[in-house]
C-alpha cells in the first residue's frame, strides 16, 4: 500500500501537472488567434472582438508584449471580482448556484479539517496497535483509526466529533438550502418573460375516432380553462425528417470544405471514393459528388415535409398549450384534469431551448417499458465493471500480491517503481476506466425518454453517482482490502474476516488520495487549458470556417455538464465525509480539491461556457440529498468499524445519528423542496399583475404561437420558417363529433386564438 512517500511522490507529479497546465493556458489564452477559444461567451453576447495588433503580421497570431507574461496569474483573482448578482445576470442561476456546491465543500470542510487534525490525529498517533498487529500497515495508517486498539475508551473521541461533524454539515445545509431557494424564488419573480411560464406540455391525449389531437387539445382547454387557454402547437414524428436536416447539413460542410480546397488551388479538383467512408469505389469529384447528394437530400427533405403536414399518424397524442397567464398555465399544470389519472398529463413545459425533441415522438404508454428496460441494463453495466475496479486495485495493492506471487517482488521492490504504481497509476487508471461512462449513461436517459436536456443531465448525475458510490468507493474498499489482506484472509479462520475488514477499511484512504490527486487536481487544471475545444477550433478554422456564423459555430463553448461534474464534487463529499473521523489525513486533499475547483470553474463560467438551457436551481435537491446520503453512509460504516474494534459499550450512541440526520432530510424536503418542483399561485398573479401594469399591449398571442415549433422547421430562410411554421398550426374546421360532452358549440376558433367564457355562452342556441 502506498506510503506517505509514494503520496509525496504523487503530489509532486500532480502539482508539477496542475503547475505546468496553468503555465501552457497563461500563454495560451493571451495568444490573438486563441482568444475564441478562451473567450467565446463574450464573443457570442457581442461583448468582445478581435484583438487589434499594430505591426508586424506576426502580430496578429503572436502575443509579443512580454511584459503580460509575467502576469500569467492574473486570471485567478479575475475570477473572483465578478459579485454574485453579477455572475447570476451575466450566466444565469443555474452557474450561480452550481458553484456555490464548491463553496459547501469549502464551509464543510475547512473548519472540520482544522479540528481533526487538532484533535483527532494526536488521538490516532499516540498509539502502537498497528505495530502489534499481523495486518499490513504504512505509517499513512498510523494517522487513522486504525492505530486505536481494540476496546479503547478513545473511541468517545472520534464518536464525539462524529456528532460534532454531522450537526455541522447539516447546519451548512441548512443555510444553504434556505440561500438558494430564496435566490430561486426571487430569480423567478424578477425574471424576463419566457413561453415556458405560460405553457404547460399534455400528454397522453385519449384518441378521438371523430377529431384530430388539434382538435381535441383546443375543445378540451376552451372547455376546461375557457378564461386562460390562448393557443397550442400539436407535436409532430419528425425525427426522420430531423435525421435528414441533419445529413444535408454534415454534406454542406463537406461541400464548403472541398469548394474552399479547390479555391486555394483552382489547377487540382479535389476528388473522393463513393464507397465507405470514401475508401473504396469509384473516384468521382469532390465538389459535383457533394453538390448532387444535397439536391437529392432537399428532394427528400421536402417531401418528408409534406408527408408531415398530410399524415395524421405524424401527430403525436400530446401538445404544447399555452395560456394568456401565468397563473392560468400554474394552475393547469399543477392539477389532475380529468377523472381518469392516466390521460390529460400535464405538467410544466421545458423552455424551447431546453426542449429534447427526439424524445417528444416516443409513445407514453413504452416509456414504462423503457425505464424498466434501461434500469436492468444498468444494473448489468454496474456489476460488470467491478471486474475492471477490482483490476485497479491490484495495482494499489502490492505487498500482498508479492506474498502470494513472490516471483514479482524483484521488479516491484525497486523504489521509484513502487512509488510511480502506488502513488500515481492507481488513480490515473481509474479515471481512464471511466472516461466512457458519461457517455453511455446519458445514451441510457435518452432511451428512457426524457423530454428536457435538463430532465437528461439530472438523470444521468443520478446513475453516475450510485455507479460511483457502489464501484468507485463500495468496491474499491471491500477488493482493496482483499488484496491488501490477501495473506492474512488466507491465513485466518472465517470468523475473523470481518476484523480484518474492520482495520482495513480506513486503509484504503491512501488509493482515494491518490486518486483525488489525480482527478480532482491535475484534472481541474487540465480542465481549464481546454485542449480539445483548441485543437477542434483551429481544424474547422483553417478547413471550413469561410463566414463569421462558421466562425461562431467553430468556438462550440459547451456547458458545465451537470451530469459528469456534480457526481464527481458528490464523491469527494462522500469521501470527506467517510475518511473525516476514520482517516483525517485524506482531509486536506479534498480541500485543496474544492478551492481549486471553485477558481477554475468560476473564470470557466464567466469566459467559457454558455449554458445550454435555464432550470432555476431546479437541481438543487438532488445536490442536498446526495450530501445527506453521504453523511448517513459515514455514520452507518463509521458504526459497523467500531463493532469490529469491540467498542460496544459506545457504538449505540451512534445509532441516533443516522435517524436525527434523516428526520432533517425530511424537515428541509418538506419546507424548502416545494419551491423547486412547483410555482406557488400567489408568485404568478404577482407577476402576471406587475406586467399587465408595465405593457398591458403586449401581443403575448404572437410571442408564444411559434415558440415551440420544432427547430426542422427553422432552419430555412427567415421568411420561409415562418411561412412554415404557420402551416404547421393546423387550421381547425367545424367539429364532427354529434356529441357535445367536451366543447359547448361547434368550434369556429383555430388553435392560435380562443374565446372568452362569455362569449361561448352566448352562442349558445
Amino acid at each position: 500500500m502506498a506510503t506517505i512517500g509514494d503520496i509525496g511522490l504523487s503530489a509532486a507529479i500532480n502539482i508539477l501537472s496542475a503547475f505546468l497546465f496553468f503555465i501552457v493556458f497563461a500563454i495560451l489564452r493571451l495568444q490573438p488567434f486563441n482568444d475564441r477559444v478562451y473567450f467565446p461567451k463574450w464573443y457570442l453576447r457581442g461583448l468582445r472582438s478581435e484583438p487589434s495588433r499594430s505591426g508586424a503580421f506576426v502580430n496578429k497570431f503572436v502575443n509579443l508584449d512580454f511584459r503580460s507574461y509575467l502576469r500569467f496569474l492574473e486570471w485567478m483573482p479575475a475570477a473572483l471580482r465578478m459579485p454574485e448578482p453579477e455572475l447570476i445576470d451575466h450566466a444565469g442561476l443555474d452557474s450561480a448556484v452550481f458553484l456555490r456546491i464548491y463553496l459547501i465543500g469549502l464551509k464543510i470542510f475547512v473548519p472540520i479539517t482544522l479540528l481533526a487534525f487538532s484533535v483527532l490525529v494526536p488521538v490516532n498517533w499516540t498509539n502502537d496497535y498497528l505495530e502489534k498487529s499481523h495486518v499490513v500497515y504504512s505509517n499513512v495508517d498510523k494517522l487513522s483509526i486504525s492505530n486505536i486498539p481494540n476496546g479503547s475508551k478513545r473511541f468517545w473521541t472520534h464518536i464525539l466529533m462524529s456528532y460534532v461533524i454531522s450537526f455541522w454539515t447539516c447546519y451548512v445545509l441548512l443555510k444553504e438550502y434556505e440561500i438558494v431557494a430564496k435566490m430561486r424564488l426571487h430569480f423567478l419573480a424578477s425574471e424576463h418573460r419566457r413561453p415556458d411560464q405560460f405553457t404547460v406540455l399534455v400528454r397522453n391525449i385519449p384518441p378521438d375516432p371523430d377529431e384530430s389531437i388539434s382538435e381535441l387539445v383546443e375543445h378540451f382547454f376552451l372547455v376546461n380553462h375557457p378564461d386562460h387557454y390562448l393557443t397550442h402547437q400539436v407535436v409532430y414524428n419528425t425525427n426522420k425528417l430531423f435525421k435528414l436536416v441533419k445529413k444535408k447539413k454534415d454534406m454542406q460542410n463537406w461541400l464548403d470544405y472541398n469548394q474552399l480546397k479547390f479555391d486555394r488551388n483552382p489547377s487540382s479538383r479535389p476528388t473522393r471514393k463513393t464507397g465507405f467512408l470514401g475508401l473504396c469505389g469509384d473516384k468521382v469529384d469532390s465538389i459535383d459528388y457533394y453538390t448532387s447528394e444535397i439536391e437529392k437530400l432537399s428532394k427528400e427533405e421536402a417531401e418528408e415535409r409534406e408527408r408531415i403536414k398530410r399524415t395524421t399518424k405524424s401527430v403525436m397524442p400530446a401538445a404544447f398549450v399555452s395560456f394568456r397567464t401565468r397563473w392560468g398555465a400554474a394552475v393547469c399544470a399543477q392539477t389532475q384534469q380529468t377523472r381518469d389519472p392516466t390521460v390529460w398529463l400535464t405538467d410544466w413545459a421545458p423552455e424551447p431551448r431546453d426542449v429534447y425533441w427526439n424524445n417528444l415522438s416516443i409513445p407514453f404508454v413504452s416509456l414504462t417499458f423503457r425505464r424498466l428496460a434501461t434500469s436492468v441494463a444498468f444494473f448489468f453495466l454496474t456489476f460488470f465493471f467491478m471486474i475492471p475496479i477490482a483490476m485497479v486495485q491490484s495495482l494499489a495493492n502490492l505487498e500482498g500480491i508479492e506474498k502470494v506471487v513472490p516471483f514479482l517482488k524483484p521488479l516491484i521492490e525497486q523504489k521509484l517503481i513502487k512509488s510511480f504504481i502506488q502513488g500515481f497509476l492507481p488513480g490515473i487508471a481509474l479515471k481512464l476506466f471511466l472516461i466512457f461512462l458519461p457517455t453511455i449513461l446519458m445514451l441510457m436517459s435518452k432511451f428512457e425518454g426524457f423530454i428536457a436536456l435538463s430532465i437528461l443531465e439530472r438523470r444521468s448525475a443520478t446513475r453516475y453517482y450510485i455507479f460511483q458510490l457502489v464501484n468507485v468507493f463500495l468496491v474499491s474498499i471491500i477488493a482493496g482490502a482483499a488484496f491488501e489482506q490477501l495473506h492474512t484472509f488466507i491465513h485466518q479462520s472465517a470468523n475473523q474476516i470481518p476484523r480484518t475488514f474492520g482495520v482495513a477499511i480506513p486503509m484504503k484512504a491512501t488509493f482515494f488520495i491518490t486518486y483525488i490527486m489525480v482527478d480532482g487536481w491535475a484534472g481541474i487544471a487540465g480542465e481549464i487549458l481546454r485542449l480539445k475545444p483548441l485543437i477542434i477550433y483551429h481544424l474547422k478554422n483553417f478547413f471550413l470556417v469561410k463566414t463569421e456564423k462558421d466562425r461562431e459555430e467553430a468556438m462550440d463553448p459547451g456547458s458545465i455538464g451537470f451530469d459528469t461534474s456534480e457526481p464527481q464534487i458528490q464523491l469527494y463529499f462522500l469521501l470527506g465525509l467517510v475518511y473525516a473521523v476514520v482517516t483525517p489525513f485524506l482531509l486536506p486533499f479534498i480541500v485543496v480539491f474544492f478551492g481549486l475547483a471553485y477558481l477554475v470553474y468560476r473564470h470557466q463560467i464567466i469566459n467559457v461556457y454558455n449554458q445550454e438551457y435555464e432550470s432555476a436551481a431546479a437541481f438543487w435537491p438532488d445536490v442536498h440529498g446526495r450530501i445527506i446520503y453521504a453523511l448517513v453512509i459515514s455514520q452507518v460504516l463509521l458504526f459497523g468499524l467500531l463493532g469490529t474494534k469491540k467498542a460496544a459499550q459506545s457504538t449505540p450512541l451512534l445509532i441516533a445519528l443516522p435517524i436525527l440526520t434523516i428526520a432533517f432530510h425530511r424537515y428541509c424536503k418538506h419546507r424548502y423542496e416545494p419551491a423547486f418542483v412547483r410555482h406557488p399561485l400567489q408568485e404568478a398573479m404577482m407577476k402576471d399583475t406587475l406586467e399587465r401594469a408595465k405593457d398591458p399591449n403586449f401581443d403575448l398571442k404572437g410571442y408564444l404561437l411559434n415558440a415551440y415549433i420544432h427547430p426542422v422547421f427553422k432552419t430555412e430562410d427567415d421568411n420561409d420558417s415562418a411561412t412554415g411554421a404557420q402551416e404547421m398550426e393546423t387550421i381547425l374546421v367545424p367539429t364532427k363529433r354529434q356529441s357535445r360532452r367536451n366543447t359547448p358549440v361547434p368550434s369556429k376558433y383555430n388553435g392560435s386564438s380562443s374565446p372568452s367564457l362569455s362569449e361561448v355562452v352566448r352562442e349558445i342556441p
